[in-house]
């Protein structure tokens, strides 16, 4: 564990592998075999699993629960009470085998209260709106809500929804064109 971390005394932190300037505040629990990057800020009232990876600089709200196989890239955001689950077969006696979860790639951001189905990637710069029900790999950029959660357009890498300006052009506020081939957005 770095020197220059900050672990809230209340917090039960039994992880070592934690990276530089991370934050982890009081109620939450880190289980031994977890990996937590560097400048991360894990809130409190979460639990992060053994079998976890958190890359660097993730923000992980108030009340997550990041189950074992899950693993999170640099730069996300998972918001409040954000679910996942890793088990497709739940049942009260439980097969480690049976356990997928969920993988957030770089700079994805999950709105808060939404439920994220375990083997679901989401994609780099996705953005997940508050309460979606996530059943089914997202996109890069792509901008989903519902339940269950659909895609209903493109995010610019600041998250800001695109403007659609023919069937496969689409523009940022800033006036940068993306183009939309085989389901991703290209710039």
């Amino acid at each position: 564990m770095a020197d220059n971390t900050n672990i809230h005394p209340l917090a039960d932190v039994q992880c070592k592998s934690i990276g530089e300037g991370t934050q982890i505040w009081q109620f939450a629990i880190v289980l031994p075999g977890a990996n937590i990057g560097r400048h991360c800020n894990i809130n409190c009232h979460t639990f992060i699993e053994n079998d976890v990876v958190i890359g660097d600089y993730v923000t992980v709200k108030s009340g997550v629960y990041i189950w074992d196989g899950i693993r999170v890239e640099d730069h996300v955001f998972i918001g409040p009470n954000v679910t996942f689950t890793n088990d497709h077969f739940p049942r009260s006696r439980q097969r480690p085998e049976q356990f997928r979860g969920a993988c957030l790639k770089n700079n994805a951001s999950i709105g808060a209260n939404a439920t994220i189905l375990g083997s679901v990637t989401i994609g780099s710069y996705a953005l997940v709106g508050a309460g979606s029900v996530v059943t089914r790999d997202v996109p890069d950029h792509a901008l989903v809500y519902g339940n269950p959660a659909r895609q209903h357009g493109w995010v610019d890498e600041n998250g800001i929804p695109l403007r659609q300006i023919d069937k496969a052009k689409w523009q940022s506020e800033s006036g940068k064109e993306y183009r939309v081939a085989d389901g991703k957005l290209n710039y």
